[in-house]
C-alpha cells in the first residue's frame, strides 16, 4: 500500500508541473497567511530524478529583511539559470527540489494589502508555518518528503525562528512535515558580535591603521550598550553608522566579499542583501523580474515594491539575537543545525559568528569545546574547515563571502550532502 502511495505521489508531482521561467518543471503560487498577507513560493523540482519525492526538498531564505528568494537565491546563486539565462552547472535543483520562497510578506512577489508587515521574527515565523500549511495542501505529496530550511544573512535570524515554531507544531500535530535541518549561512543570529570584530578583522587585514581600529571599536562598543539597554531602534541607527564609518575608513570595503575590486562610494546599507553596485543592480533586477519573469509566471503583483517597507517594520527587531532560540534547537528538537561562513564575508564575519557558537548552552557543548575543527577536501583541494557536536555543525568555508553557494560552490555541495546525508530520503 505504501509503495502504491508513493508512486501516485509521484504521478501526482509530475502530472502538477508546468511550464514556468527557465527549463525545469516547476510550481508556484500564494498563501494567505493572514487577512490581506500573501507569501509567494516558487517551487524547481529536481531534475536528478522523474519522481519528485525522491530527492529532498530544499526551502531557501533571503535575506535582508526584504531580500527576494525568486530572484536573487535563484538566479543570482543556486537556480538553474543565471540572470542573463544562461544555465548554472552547478544549481542545487541537480540534486534536490528547491522552494524559494520570497520571505516576509511584502518581499519580492509577496504582498500585503495594507499595512499587514510582520513587526517582528517571531511573526514571521508564525507566518511562514501557515505558509507551509498552505503549500503543503497544494502539493501533499511532500509531506512525508524530508525537509530542509537553507538561508543567508539575515535569512538565517528568520530561519532558526521558524525552525522551532515548526517543529512545535509537528510536536503539537498542527502540521505534517518531516523536517530534518536547517543550513544557517552568513546569518544575522548575533548582530552585536558581528559589529565588535569588523575592527580586529579589518585591522589583521591592514585594511585600518591604529586609529582608524580605536575609532571603529569605540563606535561598535556604542553599538554593544545601546543593545545591552535595549534600544533597539536606536541600536540599528548605530549600526548604520557605525557600516558608514567602516566604508569610510577602509576604503570602500566591499562588506560582502573582501577581495571584491569596488568604486568608493559611502552609503548606508539598509539590507543584509544588496551585493556591490546596489542600485545599478537593483533595477536589472526590478527589470527582469517584473518585465521578463511575472509575465511568464502569470503574476499581477509587482516584484520589489514594498521591500524596503519590510525592513523598515522590523528596524526595532533588527538588531536583536536570537542565539536562545539556536540553543532551544538543539536542546530540544533533533534536527541537524548547520551553521556555515565564507572567510571573506565582512557583514557577517567568520570571527564574530564564532564568537556566538562558542558561547552556545547546550547538551553536547563540553565535547564541542573539546573538539578540534578538521578539513575538508573537494575533489582534493581543500575548501574548508569542519567541526560536530551532537546535532550541531560548523563550517569554515574558504575562498568565499556572505554568498557561499555563488563564491564556493564546490564547499556548498559538500555541506548540503553532510546536512541532507548526501541527499538521500
Amino acid at each position: 500500500m505504501r509503495l502504491l502511495n508513493l508512486l501516485v505521489a509521484g504521478m501526482l508531482s509530475l502530472s502538477l508541473a508546468k511550464e514556468g521561467f527557465g527549463p525545469t518543471d516547476q510550481e508556484w503560487g500564494y498563501v494567505t497567511v493572514r487577512e490581506g498577507a500573501h507569501i509567494f513560493w516558487w517551487l524547481h523540482y529536481t531534475t536528478a530524478t522523474t519522481k519528485s519525492i525522491e530527492k529532498p526538498l530544499i526551502i531557501w531564505l533571503q535575506g535582508g529583511p526584504g531580500g527576494s528568494s525568486t530572484e536573487y537565491g535563484n538566479f543570482e546563486e543556486l537556480g538553474p539559470i543565471d540572470i542573463d539565462l544562461n544555465p548554472r552547472n552547478y544549481t542545487w535543483v541537480q540534486y534536490a527540489n528547491v522552494l524559494f520562497v520570497d520571505n516576509p510578506v511584502g518581499t519580492g512577489f509577496s504582498y500585503v494589502e495594507s499595512n499587514q508587515y510582520a513587526t517582528t521574527n517571531q511573526q514571521i515565523a508564525v507566518d511562514f508555518v501557515e505558509f507551509l500549511k498552505g503549500f503543503y495542501k497544494d502539493l501533499p505529496q511532500f509531506e512525508s518528503v524530508p525537509l530542509y530550511i537553507f538561508c543567508e544573512s539575515y535569512g538565517g535570524k528568520m530561519t532558526a525562528e521558524i525552525a522551532l515554531n515548526l517543529q512545535q507544531a509537528i510536536d503539537k500535530g498542527e502540521i505534517k512535515s518531516n523536517f530534518k535541518g536547517v543550513g544557517l549561512g552568513d546569518s544575522w543570529i548575533s548582530p552585536v558580535d558581528s559589529c565588535l570584530t569588523w575592527s580586529p578583522y579589518l585591522y589583521s587585514l591592514g585594511m585600518l591603521d591604529t586609529e582608524q581600529y580605536e575609532s571603529l571599536n569605540n563606535i561598535a562598543t556604542n553599538v554593544k550598550t545601546l543593545v545591552e539597554k535595549g534600544k533597539w531602534d536606536d541600536a540599528t541607527e548605530a549600526w548604520g553608522s557605525l557600516e558608514f564609518s567602516v566604508q569610510q575608513m577602509a576604503g570602500g570595503v566591499d562588506f560582502y566579499n573582501i577581495l571584491t575590486k569596488i568604486q568608493t562610494r559611502f552609503s548606508t546599507f539598509k539590507a543584509l542583501y544588496k551585493p556591490r553596485d546596489v542600485v545599478e543592480l537593483r533595477i536589472t533586477a526590478e527589470s527582469f523580474m517584473n518585465d521578463q519573469v511575472a509575465p511568464a509566471l502569470n503574476l499581477t503583483s509587482t516584484w520589489g515594491a514594498q521591500s524596503d517597507n519590510v525592513f523598515n517594520y522590523l528596524r526595532t527587531d533588527f538588531m536583536k539575537p536570537v542565539t536562545d532560540v539556536v540553543e532551544r534547537l538543539l536542546n530540544e528538537t533533533n534536527i541537524t543545525l548547520a551553521v556555515y561562513n565564507g572567510a571573506m564575508d565582512l557583514i557577517v564575519d567568520t570571527p564574530g559568528t564564532i564568537d556566538w557558537v562558542d558561547r552556545l548552552k547546550f547538551k553536547e557543548s563540553p565535547f564541542w569545546v573539546g573538539t578540534s575543527k578538521n578539513a575538508f577536501e573537494v575533489e582534493g583541494v581543500i575548501e574548508g574547515f569542519e567541526k560536530k557536536a551532537g546535532n550541531l555543525e560548523f563550517y569554515w568555508v574558504l575562498r568565499a563571502g556572505h554568498m557561499v553557494p555563488r563564491d564556493n560552490p564546490n564547499a556548498m555541495l559538500h555541506i548540503l550532502q553532510q546536512v541532507t546525508d548526501n541527499f538521500q530520503v
